[in-house]
């Protein structure tokens, strides 16, 4: 009897991490389509951004300053120190670190909060000559921009519920969890680099 229940535990044990495995790979495929899905949104804005340019005789159109870069390579340089923080992170999970991981978690959290301070910095500066209703070149910078810096915040607020999450559960390896909130971070720094390539600098190569 013994053996066959042992039999009978294994079995269960090896349906059960199944189960988890599948879970995992449902919320990795979800986010993923999450995702892409926010993937079309800024590419749908960017290319009416491009649209609105090619359309005008001047982009900016004039009146409007270029934007500066003195704030968004900073923003750049904070946001993509985050990503390698994250990932240091990471790996430090990989490994069953967990205090490694959470130093990573909370040094991507402050740069992030880094990267949000100057685009306040930022707004507070260009709000004096320009504002998002005053033409369309400001609706859509400001569109963008701002719908980013909405996605940097939540990114935040996903990154400490993710640290909190696993400090709960005393897990010493990468959840599903751990691995898609760091999936979405990423991603959220990669659109960045699109924007900046796109409203700050190609005015002047336009």
């Amino acid at each position: 009897m013994s053996g066959i229940d042992w039999r009978a535990g294994a079995q269960l044990l090896d349906a059960a991490s199944e189960r988890v495995g599948q879970r995992a790979d449902v919320a990795w495929w979800g986010m993923l389509l999450f995702l892409f899905n926010e993937a079309a949104l800024f590419a749908t804005l960017i290319a009416t951004y491009f649209f609105l340019g090619m359309s005008s005789m001047s982009w900016p159109p004039p009146g409007v300053a270029k934007p500066t870069l003195q704030w968004p390579l900073t923003m750049t340089a904070a946001l993509l120190s985050s990503s390698v923080v994250l990932v240091y992170g990471e790996r430090g999970l990989a490994r069953g670190d967990r205090r490694r991981y959470a130093i990573g978690v909370v040094g991507a959290v402050m740069l992030g909060l880094v990267f949000l301070g100057l685009q306040t910095k930022e707004y507070i500066e260009k709000l004096a000559t320009l504002g998002p209703t005053q033409n369309t070149y400001g609706s859509i910078f400001y569109t963008i921009t701002g719908l980013h810096g909405t996605h940097v915040a939540f990114g935040i607020l996903c990154l400490v519920w993710a640290l909190v999450r696993q400090r709960r559960s005393q897990q010493t390896t990468r959840s599903a969890a751990t691995t898609n909130v760091a999936l979405y971070w990423h991603f959220v720094d990669g659109v960045w680099l699109v924007i900046l390539t796109s409203l700050y600098l190609s005015p002047r190569w336009m």
